[in-house]
């Protein structure tokens, strides 16, 4: 990972990263998020999570990347779960969750992960059962 972020740097930003044949640097930190939480490293996941988070939030607050930003809330979810703390990471899930996104396809993938989590390592929890609730409605 840290090989390619090198390489990235090396190369001039694109005037126009919403031409999906460029590289857009800015998604570097959300693909190495997504990385770190599948490898089970949750500081790096972390670390990841909150920087995209605040690259993609206005100094007003507005999301300019709600999407990017769900997902985040969903990876900082996890690390909650699995650190023990099942409301901080439902809480998180739900979150994510909330509103009208584009992506739902993916979005409920990466929830159902966070779902599977919970569900193994919270059993039988009702909050787990509501964070189950709110997928479904996905």
């Amino acid at each position: 990972m840290e090989s390619g972020r090198d390489l990235l740097h090396q190369l001039p930003y694109p005037d126009r990263p919403d031409n999906h044949f460029t590289v857009d640097p800015s998604k570097w930190d959300y693909y190495s998020m997504d990385i770190h939480r599948m490898a089970g490293d949750n500081e790096r996941a972390t670390q990841y999570a909150e920087a995209v988070i605040h690259d993609n939030t206005a100094p007003d607050g507005a999301e300019l990347s709600p999407m990017r930003i769900a997902e985040c809330r969903i990876t900082l979810g996890f690390v909650a779960g699995r650190t023990g703390d099942l409301e901080e990471a439902v809480g998180l899930g739900l979150n994510g969750l909330k509103d009208g996104r584009q992506s739902k396809l993916h979005l409920r993938m990466v929830a159902a992960e966070l779902d599977q989590e919970l569900r193994q390592r919270f059993p039988g929890k009702s909050l787990v059962g509501e964070f189950e609730d709110a997928l479904r409605g996905v």
